[in-house]
């Protein structure tokens, strides 16, 4: 049957056929540099990096863009609270990001550009539609016209006229319609600014993405991707005005992954449950992070908790545990090459697993192609993983030393590895298992001062659990109680 992809535009999965045979372009929202990349930000890039790495192993050619936001409102503001300037506080939030994705085992992008790097390749699209009458200036600001793009509202399914009934009155009255969006605007004093044909400013967000994505990729291109919070307004709006400048279809295939949410309820600073990688990666191997993004199909949502990464983190063992039964195996008969015999019965039993691996290749990839579906593809490596450990028992049980059974066994391992390679998993093992012990004996350590804590609190003895909060929070440690009684901990950024 093929890749299918599940295309936003069209509300349907659909065959995957590239504009340029062999060859994919694909581009992906990256982030606005004002702050630490949270735990969202992690989904979305692992499911797009597993996204690449499949295409590639299917044969395709891939240009990966991947951009920077490093001029925004946000940036402007965190820029005047901290008192430095706003190249500053983006190259410090996009170094972090980078320092983030690379501990998350994520590969950058081909290519990353930035926003103040394209300011002219925006406003030739702005000129353009001004020319074009699609876009009207105001005042320093130059907004696109709604009405002028009658096939506005195409991406995210929404009806132009429900949306216009539902703006607010306070909506600048200075736009011919309330849906009308910025593509420059005027800047205010002390604001970072470009010279424009309508006098000092900046792009406005959604500008940046159609230029960049249009300077590498063409005016059509084969993916567009991002969480489905950008859907509206963002990729609804880059639709608009990249087809009302080109006279071109944008992207054939949009791609958006679901939200992300923390015990069940959205994650929000206010909330008290908002999580940064680095706070996270304190915590958990960037390969439990991992395990459990992909346990779950890109496109639903996902539910985080420190309970389902501990869960991740025992599944995850599995694979190292085999790892290490191969191991064994190899050290008592490889050195040697030492074979014994072995009833023929048993050797043929053996001698079914590479046809039962061959058979979850096959799985793992029908899974793949059903619009990138990780988490039944995972399903087959722990499949494969069944099947191996069933055959090292059977050497075990037997007491032989076979090395056509250990051949086996050792290029099953291979397959293993060579299909998690495509999801991402390195499985360096030293790494991991050092890391793993050393967070586990921190988990079980906090685990049990919560619970002294929480017990001290219930039998009022304040000055032991204030004791035991400030000593912890002494190592860099912040817990925070919640209104359900229980109490969780994070490393403080």
């Amino acid at each position: 049957m093929g890749l299918q992809v599940y295309n936003t535009l069209s509300g349907r999965k659909e065959p995957f056929v590239t504009l340029t045979p062999g060859k994919v372009n694909m581009y992906v929202c990256g982030v606005t540099a004002y702050d630490y990349c949270h735990i969202g930000h992690a989904r979305s890039a692992m499911v797009f990096d597993v996204i690449r790495n499949y295409l590639e192993y299917k044969g395709y050619t891939v240009v990966f863009v991947k951009n920077f936001t490093d001029v925004d409102d946000k940036i402007i503001k965190r820029a005047q609270q901290e008192g430095v300037s706003t190249r500053k506080v983006a190259e410090k939030y996009m170094q972090a990001h980078d320092d983030d994705m690379q501990r998350l085992g994520i590969r950058p992008p081909d290519i990353a550009p930035k926003a103040t790097e394209h300011i002219e390749d925006m406003l030739h699209i702005v000129k353009t539609l001004v020319q074009k009458g699609i876009a009207y200036p105001v005042d320093g600001d130059v907004y696109f016209s709604v009405k002028k793009f009658p096939g506005y509202g195409k991406l995210s399914g929404r009806n132009v006229d429900d949306m216009r009934a539902g703006a607010r009155i306070e909506v600048d009255e200075r736009k011919q319609d309330p849906l009308d969006f910025a593509l420059w605007k005027a800047s205010k004093p002390g604001e970072p600014f470009w010279e424009s044909p309508w006098g000092p400013g900046r792009p406005g967000w959604h500008i940046e993405c159609s230029a960049m994505s249009s300077k590498y990729l063409d005016a059509t291109f084969d993916i567009h991707g991002g969480g489905k919070d950008l859907i509206f307004p963002h990729h609804e709006n880059e639709i608009a005005q990249s087809e009302a400048f080109s006279g071109k279809p944008f992207v054939k295939y949009w791609l958006h992954n679901g939200f992300l949410s923390i015990n069940q309820e959205k994650m929000s600073k206010s909330l008290g449950n908002f999580f940064t990688i680095r706070e996270v990666l304190g915590k958990f191997s960037s390969e439990t992070i991992r395990l459990l993004m992909l346990s779950t199909h890109y496109r639903s949502p996902l539910d985080y908790s420190d309970t389902r990464l501990e869960e991740a983190a025992s599944a995850l063992k599995r694979f190292y545990n085999t790892f290490s039964d191969v191991r064994e195996l190899q050290a008592l008969i490889r050195p040697g090459v030492v074979s014994a015999s072995i009833k023929p019965e048993k050797l043929a039993q053996a001698a079914e697993l590479p046809t039962q691996l061959e058979l979850l290749s096959r799985k793992f990839e029908e899974a793949m192609d059903d619009d990138f579906n990780t988490a039944a593809a995972i399903g087959t490596l722990f499949d494969m993983l069944k099947a191996i450990n069933a055959t090292v028992r059977l050497l075990a049980v037997e007491q032989v030393l076979s090395v056509e059974i250990l051949t086996m066994i050792e290029k099953g391992i291979e397959t293993v590895k060579a299909l998690a390679r495509i999801l991402g998993f390195r499985f360096n093992e030293q790494d991991q298992m050092g890391a793993e012990t050393e967070q586990t004996l921190v988990n079980q350590l906090m685990t049990l001062l919560l619970e002294l804590r929480k017990e001290a609190r219930a039998q009022k003895n304040w000055a032991m659990a204030d004791r035991i909060r400030d000593g912890i929070a002494q190592l860099g440690i912040q817990i925070k109680d919640h209104p359900s009684g229980e109490s969780t901990w994070i490393l403080k950024s």
